[in-house]
């Protein structure tokens, strides 16, 4: 990989410099990880294996799990790891690398999201045409797409991290290699990379949400037509939708749409979005979905 600079390994400060507090945060987001994994790939199992689950929603929903288990794998791990490690350094390769798969997996969730408001618009709004517009090979080619794009997305953003010159300071404030800690310690000018990055990443996050507010307005005007139980049905399945969005969305238009500057909160905010967010998915959609939850008690019952 391309190093255009004297730094060849950087050092992660983490959550917290205190040794007791580093013990807690040991044991709780390893917990968080391993709930996180284990809700992720019960979703992805049951949907593989259920018979019942096979509708385009389910499998927008399998990806979006499986996108999940590997953003929240991207970031974990290495924070769990230094929480009791002593040399926190990590290889300016390795820190690349998390950069890549982080806005990879990130921008997924971000594509596969717009998919599954794209399968409510239809099947609410166009049930006539929904088994046409979302038969299996459409699907298919709609996940490939999303695939395609975060994998341009992701090099886009590393390319241009690529360009950053580290000359001496080589001290993370955060716990995983990302866009502002590193722009801070450039010794370069960084205002056009910057704008480059927010234009990116910024836009990303901006568009896509605004893309399915406006698709839930559409949504919800078009469910005055429905039957009550048409609408009950409708809005449950939305709803926890909406939640995940808002949720996903909030910490991410924070982070990636604003100068270059860091905040002591970006710490919490990014825990939020990594590794907090990964875990509620599962929980929403299971929690809140009549279907899945069937699914899952047939499947596990006859495991047993």
């Amino acid at each position: 990989m391309l190093m255009n600079n004297s730094v060849t390994e950087f050092i992660l400060v983490g959550l917290t410099q205190d040794t007791e507090k580093q013990k807690s945060i040991f044991g709780i987001i390893l917990i968080l990880y391993l709930l996180t994994l284990l809700g992720n790939f019960l979703i992805v199992v049951t949907i593989k294996t259920s018979q019942t689950l096979g509708s385009p929603m389910y499998f927008f929903l399998f990806y979006l799990s499986f996108a999940d288990a590997c953003s929240s794998t991207t970031t974990a791990p290495r924070l769990i790891v230094d929480s009791i490690s002593q040399k926190k350094t990590i290889s300016y390769n390795e820190c690349m690398t998390q950069v890549f798969a982080a806005h990879f997996f990130g921008c997924m969730e971000i594509f596969v999201l717009i998919l599954m408001a794209f399968d409510r618009y239809v099947a609410i709004c166009k049930p006539l045409r929904y088994t046409t517009v979302m038969s299996q090979r459409v699907c298919g080619v709609l996940v490939i797409l999303a695939w395609v794009g975060s994998c341009i997305h992701s090099s886009a953003q590393i390319s241009v991290v690529l360009k950053l010159r580290f000359c001496g300071p080589n001290v993370i404030d955060h716990y995983f290699c990302d866009l502002q800690p590193l722009l801070k310690l450039a010794c370069m000018n960084t205002y056009v990379i910057n704008l480059l990055l927010v234009t990116n990443s910024g836009a990303i996050c901006m568009v896509s949400f605004m893309l399915l507010l406006v698709s839930y307005v559409v949504i919800l005007y078009s469910l005055r037509n429905h039957s009550a139980e048409g609408r009950r049905k409708a809005l449950s399945t939305c709803t926890s939708h909406f939640i995940v969005v808002v949720l996903f969305f909030g910490p991410c238009i924070f982070m990636y749409t604003r100068p270059p500057t860091t905040f002591p909160v970006d710490k919490m905010v990014a825990v939020f979005y990594t590794i907090g967010t990964p875990l509620l998915n599962p929980l929403i959609y299971t929690l809140r979905n009549a279907e899945v939850k069937n699914a899952m008690r047939k499947l596990w019952c006859s495991q047993l």
